[in-house]
Formats: C-alpha cells, sequence, structure tokens
C-alpha cells in the first residue's frame, strides 16, 4: 500500500526513514551525533552496520520511541548461518530492537533454497521476536530471483524485504514494483535502500509506489526537502 502523504505532517514523515550509518571508518561521536539527528527528524530507527555500536546507540535513543537497528552478516551474508545467528543474538541481548539481515546471494544464484530456507528460519529463532528485515541485494538478482526472495522471506515470517544494503547500486522503479506486488497480501513489508540521486525525488516515489520504510544516511536532507517536493508537485500536499 502506497504512503498517503496528504494527510502526513513534516514529523509523520519521519518515520518512513531509517537513519543509516554504515561507514567503515565510522567514530562514536559520529553515532552520538546520527543518534540525536535521528531524534530531530523523528526516524524509525536508527541502523548501523553490527553489533557494536548497540550500547551506544541504546544509550542516545533511551526513553525515545526509535528503534535500534543492528546489521547482521553485513555487508555481504557470506557468513555461516550459525555465525549470523549469533551476530542477531549477541545485538539482541545488547539491546537491538530490530535487525538487518543480509541474504547470500550466491545460494540465490545457484537456487540453494534449502539452505536459504534453513538461514532464514535460524534467523528469526535468534532474533527472539524483534523485528526482522532481509537485504536481497536486488540489485544482483534477476526478477524471478526477486520473487523467490520474496517468497522465501513471507514464509520464514520475515517482518521486512529490504532491497539493498547501499553498498552497490540500489533498485529500479521496477524492482520495487515487482517487490510490493510479491509482498501484496501478506504480513511482510517493503523496506528501500541504496537510494540515488537525485536522493528526495527518488525517496518520495519509492515510498509513493510502496515501500513503506526508507533506510539512508541522507534522511534528514530528504525529509528538509519535503516542503519543496509539495511545491513543485512531486509528493501530495497536506491536507490535514
Amino acid at each position: 500500500m502506497s504512503v498517503d502523504f496528504t494527510k502526513m505532517t513534516k514529523k509523520d514523515v519521519g518515520k518512513l526513514f531509517d537513519y543509516a550509518s554504515l561507514a567503515k571508518d565510522l567514530t562514536e561521536e559520529q553515532v552520538r551525533n546520527g543518534c540525536k539527528e535521528a531524534i530531530k527528524y523523528n526516524c524509525k530507527a536508527f541502523c548501523y552496520s553490527s553489533s557494536y555500536w548497540t550500547p551506544v546507540v541504546k544509550e542516545e535513543l533511551e526513553g525515545t520511541d526509535l528503534l535500534i537497528g543492528a546489521g547482521i552478516g553485513f555487508p555481504l551474508g557470506q557468513q555461516t548461518s550459525a555465525v549470523k545467528a549469533f551476530e542477531a543474538e549477541e545485538a539482541v541481548k545488547m539491546g537491538a530492537t530490530v535487525l538487518d539481515n543480509c541474504m547470500n546471494v550466491g545460494n540465490m544464484k545457484e537456487k540453494k533454497y534449502d539452505a536459504i530456507k534453513a538461514e532464514f528460519k535460524d534467523y528469526v529463532s535468534a532474533a527472539g521476536g524483534v523485528l526482522t528485515k532481509m537485504i536481497i541485494e536486488c540489485c544482483m538478482l534477476t526478477d524471478e530471483e526477486i520473487k523467490i526472495a520474496c517468497e522465501l522471506c513471507v514464509e520464514a515470517g520475515i517482518d521486512y524485504v529490504k532491497s539493498s544494503t547501499g553498498h552497490y547500486a540500489g533498485p529500479t522503479m521496477e524492482q520495487t514494483v515487482l517487490m510490493r506486488d510479491c509482498l501484496k497480501g501478506t504480513k511482510t513489508k517493503l523496506k528501500v535502500s541504496g537510494v540515488k540521486a537525485p536522493k528526495p525525488q527518488n525517496a518520495y516515489a519509492y515510498l509513493m509506489a510502496g515501500a513503506e520504510l526508507i533506510g539512508t544516511q541522507d534522511a534528514p536532507m530528504i525529509i528538509d526537502s519535503l516542503d519543496l517536493m509539495r511545491e513543485v508537485g512531486i509528493v501530495p500536499k497536506y491536507q490535514g
């Protein structure tokens, strides 16, 4: 279901974004500052690349409704299922409230569906009830592989299919619509990451096409552009 922007204030729109901070040279100061920005813009979550930063993010987000989002198997997804499950369990024990895991794309390419199913099952079990996402890196997949990945996520009870890590090409609009259609009528939602320039226009277009969440390090800039996007007709005007 596409987002109804006519009923959303700028503060409401913040909840359509996960603030992502994924740099390899990330410092504690940058993490803390990013958390503060995520709070300021009323984002859905602050997301980072591994369990390492969980205690810092938990401290900064204390008393807010923002989710604490740890990456699992990030960004390649080529760890064993046991390693990913341990990473998920550790992140949850440290305070993570949502997990973004990376699918083993090679297994999908080789049609090793039983291995993927087993890994997804292990992941959901290790998450222990916190929100789960699975990054399928759709830029590397055919349409048929995207459909199968979505179906396996639904079957496993994963909460979100996520398009991309942001380290490679993001999804096309056609791929976004395909994922939306594959997930229609299920409990699994769609998160789009890897939004390319011009980011405000593309991010809002993905949301209107059926994505329910956008993950990006540029969440503040995109949210700040809302009034301009409404003025030029890209986003519907607020009607209260």
